[in-house]
């Protein structure tokens, strides 16, 4: 049986790994399709698991070596499960001057997750990204998908204890 047979049984067991492989075939089964192959992996299934990854390596053909590699480069990939909200805080040269730091601190002291943790209910994960080209509004946070900017360390444990509560 070859590869893309296996990969096919694979689609009928999980459905999320349908959208990967469909991902795969639009591009070929080629070595290229990589960066996208992992965003498919990480929205079906949430986060980059072992194995997706290994399915991705042998379907694409590529080391598992470099498909780690790339998950583990880019800061958009994670490699573990992400709690219910996400706050990402912005550690540009320009919010790390005007303060993000002291608003990753003010959140570990209150909510006791340090970046790329998640709390012990799963209700929050804080990550950190090198910047969001958004330094006009220094320090920058990204609160579930929204920017918020210009803010002070009480005004981002706010926030958060506004958007964990509300879902």
């Amino acid at each position: 049986m070859s590869e893309q047979t296996k990969t096919s049984v694979a689609t009928q067991e999980d459905k999320r790994w349908s959208m990967v492989e469909t991902t795969m075939r639009r591009h070929g089964f080629q070595p290229r399709a990589l960066i996208e192959a992992l965003h498919s992996a990480q929205e079906a299934y949430g986060f980059l698991d072992t194995e997706p990854m290994r399915k991705i390596s042998k379907g694409l053909k590529v080391p598992y070596s470099r498909v780690y590699g790339v998950a583990t480069f880019y800061h958009y990939f994670t490699l573990k499960p992400q709690g219910k909200h996400t706050c990402v805080v912005c550690t540009g040269t320009a919010c790390y001057i005007k303060g993000a730091q002291q608003l990753l601190n003010s959140i570990d002291e209150n909510f006791k997750v340090k970046p790329g943790e998640t709390t012990p209910d799963n209700k929050l994960s804080v990550l950190t990204a090198r910047c969001f080209g958004s330094c006009g509004l220094a320090p920058a946070v990204v609160f579930d998908g929204k920017v918020a900017g210009k803010l002070k360390p009480g005004e981002a444990v706010e926030k958060i204890k506004e958007m964990v509560k509300s879902k």
